[in-house]
């Protein structure tokens, strides 16, 4: 998928565990494990506000565009 989810990057930079995070925005901590590890399908703007809230962030810091290399495909 061309779109990246870096919310492990803004956790170590802050400093805060995935379940302190799951906290501070009222979801649980597999819900956080699955913006980590790329396997979210979607992310309410609600969630991500809150993401951007606990983390002093920005929603670019959190999200990436990168563009797919010719060879992948997006098989679901």
């Amino acid at each position: 998928m061309a779109i990246i989810v870096n919310v492990d990057v803004m956790l170590a930079k802050r400093k805060m565990s995935s379940g302190e995070l799951a906290e501070k925005v009222g979801t649980t901590a597999a819900n956080i494990s699955i913006l980590k590890t790329g396997k979210a399908k979607a992310i309410r703007f609600s969630t991500l506000n809150a993401i951007c809230k606990a983390l002093d962030c920005q929603p670019g810091d959190i999200l990436e565009y990168r563009p797919e290399s010719d060879g992948e495909n997006d098989k679901e």
